[in-house]
């Protein structure tokens, strides 16, 4: 959300919208941000759109998950960030996110971004001033029983559906390239922060899946091979696919550009390099400058896809990485995810039994430790190697096949008339509907008799007119047409974006990666 407490009206977008000076320099700050600039959120942007969560939402809305970076960027040398700054802001918020969700009963699940500390990006091991601070500003969300980890490492587990589903809120500064203060999970370094909180997620992991449960996974920094120290990545690739049958999905920020990419076990057992995930950090690239390139690397990622014949899926799992509600630099938004609460529980295997009468891997090829052996001997990943261990996969869990707990798609929410307050209308920028990932049909009940017992994904009222038709089956507002967000069905949206010939859906991800931004170049 990036709060700035110094940001003005109609002050100059080169003075992070702090001062009026250079006098003629356009754009000037509009009474809820600058669309597509450089500046931070004003407090009236991140009230208002936590308002309009809680007026449009909060009857519906079961958990939240919320990606961290509640301080402002430290981008103007006559106003440095201090650390009390940094932690009034996420008290602020987090006064916010407690009378808006926590109050009625609506976890709220918050994680340490690379702006929530200082100096930026660098977080020495813990327990230390940040996880004690941090510990103390969301004492509300984090339970009792993982108090005493979260002193430790800035991260914790909590049931947001009780017995049924957890989310696991992980402090990827630990995994980040950036952070210079940790050893990368160096594998000769048992206590680094890393490898704790890598050996506390697989407690973690094991403990939900022998209780039956589902897990949502979220941080901040996402988990790709340029992102993560290797050795890290690695961790967290094999990790995420040890356990596929038990997470749901693994949701991020902090890129601010909106897209997804897979874990790949083919791609990650050669160099230590998943290409699938070969996207830019945020710190290292200009969005404004180099859109191709993350674009051009997700194409790419999908046209490897798109060309496996016979795709394995015990070898994906796939991370959404939402984009931000600061308009710097595209336009403030949100999602909302629905899920299913239909059908029986998937009931998992014990670790390497055979499952529905599958293996518990999709493939027999001898597996030696790239932790282990190769790390040990070389520190490096030049041969190839494969995630070890046995993995929980099945084509009957909730991230393969639609079942209790899968997700079955998003709506985002955006604000596309950010700047309509700077012609001085009275009444706030309204959020409408960018797009979703369902199909049209699929808003509705099958037919008049199915009504009485339809679960409705999102409320009628909460969408465009066009959509509320039950006879409706295309809409601008649908383009993937998506019946579900399981592996599958991702790998299949990475099939057809990955081919040349589908150029209007190409055009469609780009628009909503850039959310129009780019539209001109």
């Amino acid at each position: 959300m990036h709060p700035d407490p110094y940001y003005r009206v109609g002050t100059s977008e080169k003075s992070a919208c702090h001062r009026r000076k250079p006098k003629k320099a356009k754009p000037r700050a509009g009474e809820h941000g600058i669309p597509f600039g450089d500046c931070d959120s004003p407090f009236s942007l991140t009230n208002h759109t936590l308002d309009f969560i809680d007026k449009k939402w909060s009857e519906e809305v079961d958990f939240v998950i919320w990606t961290g970076d509640s301080a402002r960027h430290d981008n103007d040398r006559k106003l440095p960030r201090t650390t009390k700054e940094i932690y009034e802001l996420n008290r602020a918020m987090a006064r916010k996110m407690e009378d808006v969700f926590l109050s009625k009963g609506v976890p709220v699940i918050p994680t340490i971004g690379n702006n929530d500390v200082w100096p930026h990006n660098i977080m020495l091991p813990g327990p230390n001033d940040i996880t004690f601070q941090y510990s103390v500003i969301w004492r509300s969300f984090i339970p009792f029983p993982s108090f005493q980890v979260f002193q430790r490492g800035g991260y914790f587990s909590v049931d947001v559906i009780p017995g049924s589903v957890a989310a696991i809120s992980l402090n990827t500064m630990y995994f980040y390239t950036s952070n210079k203060a940790v050893g990368g999970c160096e594998v000769n370094d048992p206590q680094d922060p890393g490898n704790l909180q890598f050996d506390w997620l697989e407690v973690q992991l094991q403990t939900f899946r022998s209780r039956g449960m589902q897990v949502w996974i979220a941080g901040h920094v996402p988990p790709s091979a340029r992102n993560y120290y290797p050795e890290c990545h690695v961790r967290y690739v094999e990790l995420s696919l040890r356990y596929q049958d038990t997470i749901l999905g693994h949701l991020f920020g902090h890129m601010n550009v909106d897209h997804f990419f897979f874990l790949d076990a083919q791609e990650v057992t050669h160099n230590g390099q998943a290409r699938s995930s070969d996207a830019l950090e945020e710190d290292e690239q200009d969005v404004k400058k180099k859109h191709k390139d993350l674009y051009g690397s997700l194409l790419k990622n999908f046209n490897h896809v798109s060309k496996v014949s016979n795709i394995d899926h015990d070898n994906y799992a796939v991370v959404n990485v939402a984009p931000s509600v600061v308009p710097n630099p595209y336009l403030p938004s949100f999602r909302i995810f629905s899920y299913n609460i239909s059908g029986s529980p998937y009931v998992p295997g014990d670790l390497g039994v055979i499952v529905d009468g599958r293996g518990p891997r999709g493939s027999n090829a001898p597996r030696p430790d790239c932790l282990d052996d190769l790390a040990r001997q070389n520190a490096t990943f030049e041969k190839e190697c494969h995630p070890s261990g046995h993995w929980n996969s099945s084509p009957n869990s909730p991230s393969r096949r639609n079942g209790l707990w899968s997700p079955l798609g998003f709506a985002q929410y955006y604000m596309p008339d950010l700047n309509a307050t700077t012609n001085k209308r009275k009444r706030p920028p309204k959020y409408k509907l960018e797009y979703l990932t369902f199909h049209p049909s699929l808003l509705h009940p099958p037919s008049e008799g199915a009504r009485s017992g339809f679960h409705y994904p999102l409320p009628l009222r909460n969408l465009p007119r066009s959509l509320r038709n039950s006879t409706v089956t295309k809409s601008k507002y649908a383009p993937y047409g998506m019946h579900d967000l399981t592996i599958p069905s991702w790998l299949k949206l990475a099939r057809r974006l990955g081919k040349a010939k589908h150029k209007k859906l190409r055009a469609r991800f780009r628009r909503y990666m850039y959310m129009g931004a780019d539209e001109e170049r």
